[in-house]
């Protein structure tokens, strides 16, 4: 089974391209916080940035509700794609969304807990992985 969870920060706007065929991707970052105390009790932290890919629809959500800072659970799978730069391959880790929940409602700025849920269920699947990706 691949599935990937993840619930945080926008680390920039989403950045909405189409391909050739005019098939909506908006692709972004999200970072997650881990926080524990060490051995010493000292506060520690770490974070992860994301890389997430959404398709046709939910691209288009994205690109029109979410911005940088901007709360959200994202779920979805993990895909790797590779390709070759100046002779050399690369390779990338991507969050292909298939579900996305923007958190923290309409007062984000303040401390609450409540959640704007907004129906962003991306029904259908993504392109093929060796469909072209422009970015």
């Amino acid at each position: 089974m691949n599935k990937a969870m993840v619930i945080g920060n926008l680390g920039n706007d989403p950045e909405i391209r189409y391909t050739q065929k005019g098939t909506a991707v908006a692709t972004f970052s999200v970072a997650t916080t881990e926080r524990w105390k060490d051995a010493e009790e000292v506060q520690q932290e770490h974070t992860d940035w994301h890389r997430i890919v959404a398709w046709k629809g939910l691209a288009e959500i994205c690109g029109d509700h979410l911005k940088k800072g901007s709360k959200v659970y994202i779920e979805g799978k993990m895909q790797t794609r590779k390709w070759e730069e100046n002779g050399v391959t690369r390779y990338t880790t991507e969050l292909i969304a298939k579900n996305m929940e923007m958190l923290g409602g309409k007062n984000a700025d303040k401390e609450t807990d409540s959640s704007s849920a907004v129906p962003c269920n991306n029904g259908d699947n993504p392109p093929s992985p060796d469909m072209e990706v422009p970015f």
